[in-house]
């Protein structure tokens, strides 16, 4: 009987998920993917009461798990919806030597989080003038996880931010618990400073930090060239979201791997809003100072909201940061 409570101790995450995936990633008919999830978990209740010997259950529930597995892994991602606005154009980029062109920029003009105008831009860059890149975390709530920006620096004083995040449709809002489903495409905001982190700080209410971080040029160089390379692929074959292994932090760690200066795992990469922490034991951010002050001098909320609307945004957050390219 211990063995056997222990079994369904362990298969309970398994069929709460599968019941789960059929509710939110089954038919867009509610009733009909309600049907489906309450069929599925009745289901299982009786493989589990009435067959025995109690192996065979086991077996029922493990194939019934595979099977709802096997579905949810097929369902296929799409580039065609009915997209939000902030989200409507897909980002590529064209590369010739040192000399990257990168179309659907995004650098709308903001009068709330809602209101704004669209504006994509398409702009060139010099490789060969990279000098580093930065990072940013921004905290909405909860201070265990932020959202992680990179942003690479030019000798011309332009930053290029690409943000991670999932790209909805219209009437979608973000759900942390969708978003271990399938329920959101996986998107790359390729974005002006003044857009994606202006956004946040001016209408979100959003406190934003900005950590410079050690990599030399070559490196940031070759992660930017590991960015495009995914980005272009999304526009001929999209990919899922996920919260958990395909999120705006994990998938910074994946670029970082695809080029062979990945770290180990470390649990501050799921609860990132301590990253800083991380790059701070790792040395890959500024330790000249404790991590407190650091994180002072690095909260560039406020210079950010002054800044907003003017022309030097990006070089007027940096003032008096910490650390340098």
């Amino acid at each position: 009987m211990i063995g056997q409570g222990l079994a369904c101790l362990l298969l309970a995450p398994a069929i709460a998920w599968s019941s789960a995936a059929l509710w939110f990633d089954g038919p867009e008919q509610r009733w009909l993917a309600g049907l489906l999830a309450g069929t599925f978990a009745l289901g299982i209740c009786a493989a589990l009461t009435l067959l025995r010997p109690f192996r065979l259950a086991l077996a029922a529930v493990l194939a019934l798990f595979l099977v709802v597995l096997a579905w949810w892994l097929n369902i296929p991602p799409s580039n065609e919806g009915d997209w939000q606005p902030d989200v409507a154009q897909l980002p590529s980029a064209t590369i010739e030597g040192d000399i990257v062109t990168v179309h659907n920029i995004r650098n709308f003009d903001y009068r709330s989080e809602t209101d704004y105008t669209p504006r994509w831009e398409t702009r060139t860059y010099d490789l060969g003038k990279l000098r580093g890149v930065d990072m940013f975390l921004s905290y909405w709530g909860p201070t265990l996880i932020a959202h992680t920006i990179m942003s690479w620096e030019f000798a011309d004083g332009r930053h290029l931010a690409v943000s991670i995040e999932t790209r909805k449709k219209k009437g979608q809002e973000y759900s942390a618990v969708l978003g271990f489903f399938r329920q959101y495409e996986i998107y790359y905001v390729v974005a002006d400073e003044h857009d994606v982190i202006g956004v946040r700080t001016e209408f979100r209410g959003e406190q934003d930090f900005l950590y410079r971080l050690k990599s030399p040029p070559a490196i940031a160089r070759a992660v930017l060239l590991d960015y495009f390379k995914e980005i272009n692929r999304l526009a001929a074959k999209p990919k899922w979201y996920n919260a958990l292994v395909h999120n705006c932090t994990t998938t910074i760690r994946q670029h970082a791997q695809d080029v062979g200066v990945g770290r180990a795992l470390d649990w501050r990469l799921f609860a990132n809003g301590r990253i800083d922490e991380l790059g701070y034991e790792r040395g890959q951010i500024d330790t000249s100072q404790p991590i407190a002050e650091l994180r002072r001098r690095s909260d560039i909320t406020a210079k950010a909201k002054a800044a907003y609307g003017g022309p030097d945004f990006s070089s007027s957050i940096r003032v008096g940061l910490p650390g340098a390219h």
